[in-house]
């Protein structure tokens, strides 16, 4: 496709979503797991932070966020047990 053509289009539903409004509901839940996922790099943080002293490491990135910012201390629990039994 032309870039002329691509732009246009962009910039057209950019426009649209102006003047219409952008859905709401989608966008909270996008900001709300984007939350929970910094919140879940938090925890791995003072889990390292703390837990080296006993060994305890687990390596933060999108994954392990994840899975600890939504599942919450059960997740950060179920990782550690993963971490320790797999290596």
């Amino acid at each position: 496709m032309d870039p002329i053509v691509v732009i246009s289009v962009l910039g057209g539903l950019i426009f649209l979503l102006l003047i219409i409004g952008a859905p709401t509901k989608p966008l909270r839940f996008i900001g709300q797991s984007a939350v929970k996922v910094l919140i879940g790099a938090i925890f791995l943080f003072f889990l390292n932070a703390f837990g080296t002293s006993f060994g305890i490491y687990v390596p933060i990135n999108i994954a392990t966020a994840a899975v600890s910012g939504l599942l919450g201390i059960p997740g950060v629990f179920a990782l550690v047990a993963i971490q320790t039994w797999i290596i």
